[in-house]
C-alpha cells in the first residue's frame, strides 16, 4: 500500500502525463501546462510531512480559453494528518476582442479542516485587460454574480454572491516576475477573500522557483474555528 502522501501527487502526475506528453510533441501548441511542488519531510526524534502541489492546464481555441487548476496542501505530524486542502478552478472563457472577455468559472474548495464539508461556487463574469500597451506588465480585472453552495457538518445553504477578482503579473527582469491575486466573493450569510502573492525566478528554460504567500479569509465560520488561513511555501514550478 503506498504512503497516503503520495495519492494526491501520484495522481496529479497521471492526470497531466498526456498533457505534458502532447506539448513535448508540438511546439506551438495552443495547450500549455504547469506543475508546482514542494515537500518538506522529517523523521528521527520528530516524524512530520509537508506537500504543497499545484498543476494547471489551459487550452485556447478560435477566441476561447479553457483553463483547470488544482491547488492542494497536505500536513502531518506523527503520522496523524494535521491539515488537508484540495481547490479546484475550471474556468470558461470567451474574448471578445483583446481587451474584453467573458469569463464562466466553477470553483470547489475542499478543506477538512475549515468547518466546512466543502464550498463549490459558480459564477459568470465580465473582465477586462489593462496595461495592454506595456509589455512587462499586465493586469486583468473581471467582475460578475453567481452562486455558492456551503455544507458543514450540521447545516447546508446556499447564496447569490457577489465576485470580483484582480491578477496582476510584473516582468521585473528577464528571469524573475512578481505575480499578484486577488478576489473578493461576497454573500448574505457568508464572504470569502483570498489572496496570492508571488516572487518566481527562472532556473533553466523551462524550470522556476516560486516563493509564494496564500491568504484566505472567510467572514463566518463554523464554531471553534479561525477566520484567516495563511501559507507560505517555496516550490519548484515546471512549465510546458
Amino acid at each position: 500500500m503506498p504512503n497516503s502522501s503520495a495519492i494526491p501527487l501520484l495522481a496529479l502526475l497521471i492526470l497531466f502525463s498526456p498533457v505534458l506528453t502532447a506539448a513535448e510533441e508540438e511546439e506551438e501548441s495552443p495547450l500549455n501546462s504547469e506543475i508546482e511542488l514542494g515537500a518538506i519531510y522529517t523523521s528521527g526524534n520528530t516524524d512530520d510531512e509537508n506537500i504543497q502541489f499545484r498543476g494547471a492546464v489551459n487550452y485556447s481555441l478560435d477566441g476561447w480559453d479553457f483553463g483547470l487548476d488544482i491547488d492542494g496542501f497536505r500536513s502531518s505530524k506523527e503520522n496523524v494528518l494535521a491539515a488537508q486542502r484540495v481547490y479546484y478552478v475550471s474556468e470558461a472563457n470567451y474574448n471578445i476582442n483583446d481587451e474584453s472577455f467573458v469569463l464562466t468559472r466553477l470553483a470547489h474548495d475542499d478543506d477538512r479542516f475549515s468547518g466546512y464539508e466543502g464550498q463549490t461556487d459558480i459564477s459568470l463574469n465580465y473582465g477586462r485587460n489593462l496595461l495592454v500597451d506595456r509589455e512587462d506588465m499586465g493586469l486583468t480585472l473581471n467582475i460578475g454574480g453567481g452562486y455558492r453552495r456551503s455544507t458543514t457538518l450540521e447545516d447546508e445553504f446556499g447564496e447569490a454572491m457577489f465576485r470580483l477578482a484582480a491578477d496582476f503579473n510584473w516582468d521585473l527582469s528577464d528571469s524573475a516576475a512578481f505575480l499578484q491575486e486577488f478576489s473578493t466573493e461576497a454573500g448574505e450569510e457568508t464572504s470569502i477573500f483570498r489572496a496570492r502573492s508571488s516572487i518566481e525566478t527562472q532556473i533553466v528554460e523551462n524550470l522556476l522557483l516560486r516563493f509564494s504567500v496564500n491568504l484566505k479569509h472567510q467572514t463566518q465560520v463554523p464554531a471553534g474555528r479561525k477566520n484567516t488561513d495563511t501559507e507560505t511555501s517555496m516550490t519548484f514550478v515546471m512549465r510546458f
